[in-house]
């Protein structure tokens, strides 16, 4: 491979039980690549059930990157992620790989790729501000006064996740202080695929809707047979990451505020709704080029924009 083709990185992304990771490894396998995750619940240790994590099949077979290396306990970032992925995608380049980015989480893909302002370094004062107004008003009343400063970000997260909520909200309120008093000094370059001069194509997975209702269904199943409970309670409400689709609702059963019968139901509606959220920021994204699982031969054409051939068929 030349330098210049090593360089470039594929972007996969879609919703939840798409099926993105046996997919990303088909590509790896098929392009010579390594696989860097961008979920923001995968990043996290022991939680490898409730955020279906890639198996340890899968990560055999191809090398994965930024799964399961963050405390439960510890707050990440776009910026953050953004930052950690340039670092593993230089070394992929580096070792003479390709790089796949594959996640579901968009905002993550859109900050690696530089098509969206971050927020600066983090304000203290202004954290605690809006920690103070989380703590006196309920979720709903947060997520209006998000709605007030940006719709369409509002639209993207649920009214029940606290988490995203106030981490939106200080980004906002920290632009807005910007805008007012904007900082001093040249903006921070080389911090995005698109700062760094790496080229880049985003693929989009595409599944038929009650395919993928009848996945969620499964995945529900499975996770619950393989332990999502126990993985629940071992992590605790009070993690960070345990606002994640799954583990409220497995945490909600086991202090007794669902039923057995409820469980499974709730769940179903909760992971159909954070796809069908995903589903709305990947359709909104610019320059996507949709494909169905297999399609090898509308990938080969997809990458071929960044100068990729197959090194297997």
């Amino acid at each position: 491979m030349t330098a210049a083709v090593e360089r470039g990185v594929l972007i996969l992304g879609g919703p939840t039980a798409s099926g993105k990771s046996s997919v990303a490894v088909a590509l790896a396998e098929r392009y010579g690549a390594e696989i860097v995750g961008a979920d923001s619940r995968q990043i996290y240790r022991d939680m490898p059930i409730g955020t279906a994590a890639p198996t340890a099949e899968q990560q055999a077979r191809v090398a994965h990157h930024l799964i399961g290396f963050l405390d439960p306990y510890e707050r990440y970032s776009a910026a953050r992620f953004a930052a950690d992925a340039l670092g593993t995608i230089a070394e992929i380049h580096a070792r003479g790989k390709r790089a796949i980015v594959a996640g579901g989480t968009g905002f993550y893909l859109r900050a690696l790729c530089g098509e969206v302002e971050l927020a600066a370094e983090p304000d203290p004062a202004l954290r605690e501000r809006v920690r103070l107004e989380a703590h006196i008003h309920p979720s709903d009343v947060l997520h209006a006064w998000l709605r007030a400063r940006n719709p369409a970000r509002a639209a993207l997260i649920s009214e029940r996740d606290p988490y995203r909520i106030v981490r939106a909200l200080e980004i906002e309120l920290a632009r807005e202080r910007r805008a007012i008093a904007p900082a001093v000094g040249a903006p921070r370059g080389g911090r995005s695929l698109r700062a760094s001069g790496i080229a880049y194509v985003k693929v989009g997975l595409r599944v038929d809707p009650a395919e993928l209702g009848a996945r969620i269904a499964r995945r529900t199943d499975a996770m619950l047979a393989g332990g999502l409970l126990a993985e629940a309670e071992r992590v605790g409400a009070s993690a960070i990451a345990a606002d994640a689709v799954g583990y409220r609702e497995a945490l909600a059963y086991l202090d007794g505020r669902l039923t057995g019968g409820e469980l499974r139901t709730v769940l179903v509606r909760a992971t159909r709704r954070y796809a069908k959220r995903q589903l709305t920021w990947f359709r909104t994204e610019p320059g996507v080029v949709w494909l169905e699982a297999g399609d090898f031969a509308a990938a080969d054409m997809a990458v071929s924009g960044i100068g990729w051939t197959p090194l297997r068929s």
